[in-house]
């Protein structure tokens, strides 16, 4: 990768705009299949757009430089939990059923709720000051402050995704869940 920016910047490219590109084409990827989660109609294909999601994600840690980060994202989000929403859907009896309803007959509300909670998170965003955490410098990280920065740092995008996970679990074993006739 570094042999790639470095023939860029021989170009006349600044390695600044070479990262700031790289990270918007990756935030632009990773919100395509979260919006593909979203409009999909089919839920194997929703598992599956998960999958990119949560790959994606792990790709803005390796931009951060949290390698750690990115590999557990993968091995536990990726490899594991996505890995049992695909079993549980594939092993759910009728889950392709014409005769069961594919889309929210609420849309509307979930457009008002999303639009507010948008407009909130991007307030948050613009009133926010930023500032960049302060991490040991490399080679001197240990189990402790690994911990420490996971709690402090990095723990709401760990939250947010398990709330995700949450809730597209609980919709797993309502689908699945056999009705009693």
């Amino acid at each position: 990768m570094s042999g790639l920016i470095q023939q860029l910047n021989n170009i006349g490219i600044p390695q600044e705009n070479i990262i700031k590109v790289t990270f918007y084409l990756i935030a632009a990827v990773t919100c395509f299949f979260a919006l593909r989660i979203v409009i999909s109609r089919n839920v194997f294909h929703r598992a599956l757009f998960l999958a990119l999601t949560l790959i994606g994600v792990a790709c803005v840690y390796l931009y951060l430089g949290a390698e750690y980060l990115a590999v557990m994202q993968i091995l536990i989000y990726v490899g594991a939990i996505v890995a049992l929403f695909v079993f549980v859907i594939m092993l759910t009896t009728k889950i392709q059923n014409r005769a069961i309803r594919q889309l929210n007959s609420q849309v509307l509300i979930s457009v008002v709720v999303t639009s507010a909670l948008l407009c909130l998170l991007i307030s948050i965003i613009r009133t926010s000051p930023w500032h960049k955490p302060v991490l040991p410098p490399a080679g001197l990280l240990n189990i402790s402050q690994l911990g420490r920065s996971l709690a402090l740092n990095y723990v709401l995008p760990f939250e947010v995704v398990s709330l995700i996970l949450l809730a597209a679990l609980v919709g797993a074993i309502a689908i699945g869940k056999a009705k009693k006739e």
